[in-house]
Parts: structure tokens; sequence; C-alpha cells
């Protein structure tokens, strides 16, 4: 050892002496006073993404508590009787994500980008800023925003202001943001490949910032005139237009580093923990006697993995059971609610989270099953027809809602297909929906009914459709339910809403004796309005408020 470091050491001296002029000693390069504007964007945007997403294990954001909420999932665990409160990981992950992650980074881009005349960086960063606050204020309400993110400067304490206050600064900022990206000249860089979602491409950038205006634009309709600012948006007609133009975040397959949507993590958790809802099962089936009554979904493949096989034995109970597809009922307080699924239980699909396309052969889920390449999607071109669809069904513009409605749900089947093979590429065959005789029959039957429906039934075929086509990216269907009152979701308090009244066939968890729904269910608390804020922002900042009541909050666009 002694001789080994006689060796060394005078190697160790002539590099320090070579060195002596270049190296500064108070310089620590593994702690950077700056990041370039490239690195920062990019950590923004997954970051962003990641806070919206279900999640599982250790990542995962708003949608995985909100997509219980919409009765698209359900869970063992507090979201299941809309008991969540500012404890819960995934509110707590997203509030961070957003707020430390995401905004922080965001705003040393504009700042620095800014400065630097790299503007096109800057109207990004803007167009996220943006988007990020909007989805704050419609889920929380309240949130910080005019001091938050100044820490470095003045603000240590940021206050909470009203969303309302909040909107039109954010109409301001992507007006903005669309300066910025439409300058010529000046940029010493322009975003490339750190760009994950665009790719530097600035036309898809301004159209993604005029759609979250029309989104925002829809959000308020309650309580504002909107439509000379839709009808200008309208004619503009610089909005997502096209499958390939649509807002989404990219997540990659398992590499060097695990970027996997976060989804996926059911795949290989040790605990699976998210259930696909009976009640969106059952829509998607044809069974709710209420809202597309005998009209199979051709998505249903790709939206749900079932672990078994159809005629397959289970050597202990379930308590929901169709066949191949098992899980467990919101609400319930059956004997077999917290049995063991894990092998059995029915997952997330191809779509959304990069799973497993169902071929109808089953087999435990592993994370060889799929990619988890598949993208959250913050606004699809599917999501900007739906809301047109819904504005002219309300009289916000002029125009045939019916018509609208066609395109939006021909549209939802492309979009899966564009996932499918541009982002998830699984090994194995998965056939293509678009332009089917499946997928016509179910547009032209769905269209049928829409003829023969009320002008509110209308809107809630509008409003289900959307919320089938969003299938996991349940921040803008929690906005959209509570602001229409659309789609109806399951109510375990009302026995007229329960799955499988009055319906054939009876599916309803017990094979043994189908037609006898024997799990009881209730539901204790009150349809939350808002999400409660996160518990340790409001602990650790004295300008916080106290926590809310999440049943009577609302957000300010709510009447």
């Amino acid at each position: 050892m002694l001789r080994k470091i006689r060796y060394v050491l005078p190697a160790v001296l002539l590099m320090a002496s070579s060195c002596k002029k270049a190296l500064d000693i108070n310089t620590d390069p593994n702690n950077p006073t700056s990041i370039a504007v490239s690195k920062l964007l990019t950590n923004a945007e997954q970051n962003l993404g990641i806070s919206m997403a279900i999640g599982g294990g250790n990542i995962g954001g708003l949608s995985q508590d909100l997509a219980v909420y919409t009765h698209q999932l359900t869970q063992r665990a507090n979201t299941d009787q809309y008991g969540v409160t500012g404890d819960d990981f995934f509110i707590g992950k997203a509030w961070n994500g957003v707020y430390l992650n995401t905004l922080n980074n965001l705003e040393d881009v504009i700042t620095h980008a800014t400065a630097d005349g790299n503007l096109k960086y800057a109207g990004i960063a803007k167009i996220l800023k943006a988007y990020a606050y909007s989805e704050m204020v419609d889920v929380f309400g309240d949130v910080p925003f005019s001091e938050a993110n100044k820490f470095k400067t003045s603000v240590k304490y940021p206050k909470f202001d009203a969303g309302k206050d909040i909107y039109p600064a954010l109409f301001t900022l992507l007006d903005e943001a669309i300066g910025n990206l439409s300058a010529t000249g000046g940029n010493k860089l322009t975003p490339g490949n750190d760009d994950v979602i665009y790719k530097g491409n600035t036309t898809n950038w301004i159209k993604a910032a005029n759609t979250i205006k029309l989104k925002m634009y829809t959000q308020i309709r309650l309580k504002s005139d909107v439509a000379a600012q839709v009808n200008a948006l309208l004619t503009a007609n610089n909005l997502i237009s096209t499958t390939t133009e649509s807002f989404l975040l990219p997540f990659g397959p398992n590499g060097a580093t695990d970027d996997r949507n976060p989804g996926f993590n059911d795949y290989f958790a040790g605990q699976r923990g998210n259930y696909i809802s009976p009640w969106f099962y059952e829509i998607l089936k044809g069974y709710n006697p209420n809202i597309n009554t005998n009209i199979v979904d051709p998505r249903i493949p790709y939206y749900i993995y079932n672990q078994i096989k159809p005629a397959a034995t289970l050597s202990a109970p379930i308590e929901y059971r169709d066949g191949a597809f098992v899980s467990i009922y919101f609400g319930s307080v059956g004997p077999d609610r917290d049995r063991s699924q894990q092998n059995v239980m029915s997952l997330l699909g191809i779509y959304p989270v990069g799973g497993r396309y169902d071929d109808g052969q089953g087999g435990t889920a592993t994370s060889a099953s799929g990619t988890g390449a598949a993208p959250y999607r913050f606004i699809t071109y599917a999501d900007r027809l739906y809301l047109e669809a819904e504005l002219i069904k309300t009289g916000v513009i002029a125009g045939d809602a019916k018509a609208k409605l066609q395109q939006a749900m021909t549209e939802s089947f492309k979009q899966v297909d564009y996932v499918v093979t541009n982002f998830v590429k699984p090994a194995q065959t998965v056939p293509a929906l678009a332009g089917t005789t499946a997928v016509t029959n179910y547009i032209t039957a769905v269209l049928a009914q829409y003829d023969a429906a009320s002008s509110a039934k209308q809107l809630e075929i509008i409003m289900t459709e959307k919320w089938i086509s969003s299938y996991g990216s349940s921040v803008d269907q929690y906005t959209d339910y509570r602001r229409t009152g659309y789609p109806v979701l399951f109510d375990p308090n009302n026995a007229n809403m329960a799955p499988n009244h009055q319906v054939l066939p009876p599916v309803n968890g017990d094979p043994a004796n189908p037609g006898n729904r024997k799990v009881p269910v209730q539901l204790l608390r009150s349809y939350p309005q808002t999400l409660p804020w996160f518990q340790t922002e409001l602990e650790t900042n004295p300008s916080a408020p106290p926590q809310k009541d999440p049943s009577s909050f609302k957000p300010f666009w709510k009447p």
C-alpha cells in the first residue's frame, strides 16, 4: 500500500501544479450558480408532465387522485370516499413538482432568456407557466402567484392570490409568449431537442398557446361573456389543428434513466394500486342504462389490460368481475374489497400509460409487458374539438354541435393510433383503430343517440365522449365535471345510479349469482369542489390561509 502511494503522489502533485492557473478553488463545479436555459427548460417540461399524470410508486401527480374523482379509476385510499386531505402523497408531489421543479425553473428561463435576447426560450417558458398556473387554479382555487418563486429577491413567504385575479394575468402572459415567439432576429440560442414537447417548433407552440386560451375561455364561460374572444380565436384559425400538433409530454422506455410514464409503475409494482372503475368500464361496454346503452367502445382493449382470461377460475373471492375484467367498487364496504387482486386485477392499458394491448391471452403483468412510453396529454386536437362542440351546444358560438362532436370522436380514435405508433412503439402487434368498421359503427350509434336526445342530454353526450377520450389525463376532466355536471358519475348513495341497475346482462362481481348484486357501497363525504391545499405549504408559509373545506370552496369560475 505504501509503495503504491509513493508512485501516485508525484502524479497528483504534477497535476495540481499544471492546473494551478486553470482552477479556482472558490468555484464548486458540482454546485453551479447558474444553469443553461436549455437544461432548465427540459427539466421544467418533464416535471410539469409528471406533476399532472396518473402516478404509481413515488412519482405522479394530480391525475392520480382526480382519475378517482372522475370515476375512471378506483383505489383503496382516501380518494375512495372523496377523503383526500392536504397530507395526501400525490397532492404533495404535484404541488412541489409544479412550484419547485417546474415554475421555479421556468422563472429562471424567462429571466435569463429575456436578458440575453433568447426570446424563443422565454416564449415557451411563458406558455408553460400560464398552462401550469391555469391547472393549479382550476384544481385548487386560490394559489400563490404574484409573489411565488421570488425568494431569490424579496419574498420568502408568498401570499395566496384569488383565482379570479390570476386568470387575467395568464391571458396576458400567453399574449407575451406569442409576441416573443413571433419576434425575428436577436436569438443567440434557439430551442431544439432540449424542448422535448415540440422540438423548438415555434409554430406549434403558438398554436398550443391559443388552444390553452380557448380552454381557459371555456372554463370561465359561466361567469363571463367570452363569445368575442372565442370567435376571434376561431377566426384567426391558429389553433392545434392536427393530431401531430397536440400538446403532449413524451415519456420514454426504460433506458439508462427510467423516464417511463408514471402510470406504468403498476406493471412492475409490488403492490398495484390503480383499479379501473367499474362505472367507467360498464359505460365502455354499453351496460349503463342511461348513456351509450348497448354501444360497445372499440377502445376497450387499448384502454384496459386484463391479466386473466374470461373463463379463468380464481382461487380467492373478488369484488367485481365481468369475464376477464376484475376490479373493486368506489365506496365499497364489502368483505372482498381489500382482498389481494395483484395478479388478477385489470390494469391501465397500452393507452394511456404504454402498458399492454389486451389481445385476450391474459398473463401477469411485468415491466416487460409494455414500453411505458405513452405521453401525458396536456391538450390534444380532440380536446380542442370537444371544447368547440361544448361552446356551440351551450350557445357561446354558432355552429353545428353534432358535426363538431363527430369530428371530435373521429379524432379521438386517430389519437390512440398516433400515440401507440409514434410513442409507445410496442413489441406486440397492435391493430389500428381509425377507419375500422367497429369505429364507424360506434360513432354512428352515438350520433343516433344524440339525434334522439334532449338539448341537455346532448351536452351530456358531448362531455361523456370527451371524458372517455381524455382517459389518463384527468385534470381537465375534473374541471369539466364541475363546470357542466357531466359526465354523470357513480353515486353509491343513489340506488338508481348503481352499476348494473336494471341492466342486462347483469354483471356484478358475483359470477356464481349474476344479477344478485351483493356488494354494499356507501358515500359519507360530499363531492370536493377543489382539492385541499398541500398541508406542508400551509404549515411552513405564514402567509398561507387556513386549510379549506374542499366540499364548499369553489373555483372562481363556478357559479
